[in-house]
């Protein structure tokens, strides 16, 4: 089974082209497929006006979500128009689905040396190959902290042990480098930061680590890597105790914003900068597209889907549009996840896929139309699936006593069985296409009101 990240060709239609790397070479993604490990993906986001580039790593630990889903937005839902802004929204991508901080460890820890049997050897060494790429001026590594950071100990919450809305540096400055003044570019932000709080006590402070000379742990972080490379590198921090993900994540857009600010990156988004904009992206969960025969509206699938027909043997290719979508093979079926959410589990049924079927022919409320295999159409009414030779038709969720081939049929909304949707809302049915034992593809109906 190929899992691939997702070229963003819907959610980014609107403004133009954005670069999707192949992080892995193909002996790497055979090595992979046994579903212990999941890739990450670098998107690069590149303005029409040169200019400097940021450089943007978020899911280093995996249970931190406004870690992830904010680069993630950032990577699908903004247009960059002078330099360039590259992110990594899923770094520790097996660490974001079963939302644990390291699978394998503590990967921002390993930063300084890893061992070649490291099950995180591979990510570390392609991420650093990212950081050191001559045309990166600037890195985030995006994190959610405990607490709020404060200089002097006032709670549990509230004490300089705390990490929560900080914006961590190693050193003060990096000296004769672009962006070097590492501390003044990290007070403005965190100055920015405190004119739009939700709450007084959400402020966000500066915390030099002094890395060098006072943290050993923080040596060996992603971070240290960069300023030893003389990279100008920030981590960024909202705090877990701010239970509103979409909160978290404004804030660490927020940042970045500032930060892109500072290096003169222009930029534009399609979403208004605020919980209730943002809630609303985070409720999209994009679409699921499997072997080019199959397409699933994620945002309000079933938790269970049966009998979905795939190829097995390590056939199968999912492709996302949403960059934190990742497939997880279990057991005797596949987890359907966005970052740590489980959005659904599809439990197979093995067929050939011989069979080319490019598109079929509809009567949708009695206007006939063609629909390429993989859409999804819309109807109000009823729709006919026109007949096509040697092909069997097969509506998930209806049933015609004593037919097997359910074309040339008209069928309504009322004809339907609800509990065999796709969708919790009762709205949207396979129709699926065979050829003997061949299964051709699958369109779907979507009744609208």
């Amino acid at each position: 089974m190929r899992i691939l990240p997702l070229l963003l060709a819907l959610a980014l239609a609107a403004f133009g082209d954005v670069k999707v790397e192949k992080i892995w070479s193909d002996d790497e993604i055979k090595a992979h497929e046994s579903g212990e490990f999941l890739r990450f993906s670098l998107y690069k986001l590149e303005g029409n006006v040169t200019g400097a580039t940021l450089l943007i790593v978020g899911g280093v630990h995996g249970d931190e979500p406004g870690g992830y889903f904010a680069p993630s937005i950032l990577a699908s839902r903004y247009k960059i128009n002078k330099g360039a802004v590259w992110v990594i929204p899923n770094l520790n991508a097996e660490s974001i689905a079963r939302s644990r901080r390291g699978l394998y460890g503590d990967m921002n820890r390993k930063f300084e040396k890893i061992s070649a049997t490291d099950r995180d050897a591979d990510m570390v060494r392609e991420v650093k190959k990212i950081i050191v790429d001559p045309k990166v001026d600037l890195i985030l590594n995006l994190h959610d902290g405990h607490g709020f950071y404060r200089e002097r100990w006032e709670s549990a919450i509230f004490n300089p042990r705390a990490w929560g809305q900080t914006i961590v540096i190693d050193q003060k400055t990096l000296t004769d480098v672009k962006f070097g003044a590492m501390d003044e570019i990290a007070k403005r932000v965190a100055d920015k930061m405190s004119e739009s709080l939700k709450e007084e006590h959400h402020f966000f402070r500066v915390r030099n680590t002094e890395t060098r000379y006072k943290d050993e742990q923080m040596q060996k972080s992603l971070t240290y890597f960069a300023v030893t490379n003389l990279k100008p590198a920030f981590a960024q921090e909202t705090s877990k105790n701010i239970d509103a993900l979409a909160l978290k994540v404004e804030y660490q857009l927020r940042s970045i914003e500032e930060f892109m600010s500072v290096m003169g990156i222009e930029y534009e988004r399609d979403f208004e900068l605020s919980v209730k904009g943002l809630q609303a992206v985070l409720d999209n969960s994009g679409t699921l597209k499997i072997n080019d025969k199959i397409s699933l509206e994620l945002t309000e699938l079933r938790n269970i889907l049966r009998f979905m027909p795939l190829r097995g043997g390590n056939k199968d290719r999912f492709v996302f549009d949403h960059p934190l979508g990742a497939v997880k093979p279990i057991d005797d079926r596949y987890d359907i996840f966005i970052g740590n959410k489980r959005v659904s589990s599809l439990y197979p049924q093995f067929f050939t896929d011989d069979c080319k079927l490019d598109k079929a022919a509809i009567a949708i409320d009695g206007v006939r139309v063609e629909k390429a295999i993989g859409e999804t159409f819309e109807v109000k009414n009823e729709f006919k699936i026109e007949p096509i030779e040697n092909v069997r038709v097969n509506v998930i969720g209806f049933s015609a006593k004593g037919t097997q081939n359910e074309s040339a049929i008209a069928i309504a909304k009322k004809n339907m069985v609800a509990r065999f949707s796709e969708d919790v809302r009762g709205a949207i049915y396979r129709v699926e296409f065979y050829r003997g034992d061949d299964f051709c593809g699958m369109i779907n109906a979507k009744f609208v009101k």
